[in-house]
């Protein structure tokens, strides 16, 4: 047995090292840990190699909404919109420390593209999709009811739709999972760098640099969970696997120092009909997120100022007595499959290509959504449950507690 020096946060338990593992998971974002809580429970070993820290990228800067996605049923993506209110169901279940139920508002004025009978429609169909329970139900605001709407501009209002979707936050669920992971004997490495995986017929060698060391390890399977670097860790594999075709879309969002008392809204950008969030952020807000193709390295990925203007734009339109006062941004990037079309169009659902269809030992996230990481992790341990030894399983993640990381 080696030992490794590697802890979720400075108070947590010490890792340690075993020479092979069931599962290899490279990157620590919230579909990474997602599958190694999803294998553990499986009865699974599991160690995740994580470069930096846990939810360094993109898990950290998302909207920070556990929803359904609404707009998705504009594309006639009902599937994916289910299963996401499936799952936020669960999570409102087992973690309600880190999900809460939150009232959302549509606003509709002349200029809105959608208009009340697209949105009822929509509304109706998002409520069937949840079950028609407490937090599918849809109304719309009597207008007596629209001045409490946290300085909403009355000027031509028409109508204010009121539903329910759910917010967290990102990074701290992404550490949950992590040490419920860790709790049912999951181990991780961090910060370490991923080197190299050869993978073979029979099995996996994997090897990763700590500190100031190189270590390997073997392993029945690899799963690549890298996000924006899924391509970069790609790379390092042998036999060189297909490079997928993906675009990395950047995201921003601000936050701003006036706070909500209302709850969420969800407004349609006037400049391109786009679908922006303003949503509470502790005492502040926050107002997200934009779509703009990025090809730089994913760790210098920042805002721009063309979209720091875009959001207060929009924000001027809904809100124009409210401070516009910025006191952080921060962007983070979607995987998206490589399209012609915008991004905003595109389908959300989640990849999981394999080396070897019948005998898998190599698979990749590509895309996916925070709501759906438990799916998707499910998904995953189902795919490389072929290539894996037999094991007894230990728990269900639909009905696993999760609670936040003290």
């Amino acid at each position: 047995m080696k030992s490794a020096s590697c802890s979720l946060t400075p108070t947590w338990r010490i890792c340690v090292l075993t020479d092979h593992f069931d599962i290899v998971v490279v990157g620590g974002g919230i579909h990474g840990v997602g599958v190694a809580q999803a294998a553990a429970c499986a009865g699974y070993s599991v160690l995740l190699l994580e470069q930096s820290a846990l939810a360094a990228g993109t898990s950290s800067r998302s909207s920070k909404l556990i929803h359904g996605g609404l707009r998705y049923l504009e594309g006639f993506d009902v599937g994916l919109v289910h299963e996401s209110l499936t799952e936020r169901a669960i999570l409102l279940k087992i973690a309600p420390e880190l999900v809460r139920l939150k009232p959302f508002f549509i606003p509709v004025y002349p200029e809105t593209s959608r208009r009340p009978l697209t949105l009822r429609a929509g509304l109706s169909l998002y409520a069937i999709l949840g079950g028609l329970k407490r937090e599918s139900r849809f109304r719309e605001l009597a207008r007596s009811e629209c001045r409490a709407l946290d300085g909403l501009r009355p000027d031509n209002l028409q109508a204010v739709f009121q539903y329910y979707d759910a917010q967290t936050n990102d990074a701290d669920l992404t550490h949950a999972v992590m040490h419920s992971a860790i709790e049912f004997g999951a181990e991780l490495r961090c910060p370490t760098e991923f080197l190299s995986a050869d993978i073979g017929a029979s099995g996996c060698e994997v090897s990763y640099r700590q500190g100031d060391t190189d270590k390997s390890c073997s392993s029945s399977a690899v799963v690549n969970a890298a996000g924006p670097w899924v391509n970069t860790v790609s790379e390092r594999i042998s036999p060189l696997p297909a490079r997928m075709p993906v675009d990395l879309v950047q995201g921003t969002h601000l936050v701003l120092d006036e706070g909500l008392d209302a709850g969420c809204y969800y407004m349609e950008a006037p400049q391109d009909q786009r679908a922006i969030f303003l949503l509470p952020w502790g005492k502040q807000s926050m107002l997200g997120t934009t779509e703009n193709l990025y090809s730089g390295e994913p760790a210098a990925v920042t805002p721009l100022a063309q979209e720091v203007d875009y959001l207060l734009e929009v924000l001027q339109h809904y809100f124009p007595h409210r401070s516009q006062q910025v006191i952080d941004s921060f962007a983070g990037l979607r995987v998206l499959p490589a399209a012609d079309s915008a991004a905003f169009k595109r389908t959300r659902e989640t990849q999981l290509p394999v080396d070897n269809p019948r005998l898998p030992r190599l698979l990749a996230i590509v895309g996916g959504k925070l709501t759906g990481y438990r799916a998707t992790a499910a998904k995953v341990v189902h795919t490389l449950r072929r290539s894996l030894p037999d094991r007894r399983s230990r728990a269900d993640t639909a009905t696993l507690p999760l609670k936040p990381v003290t």
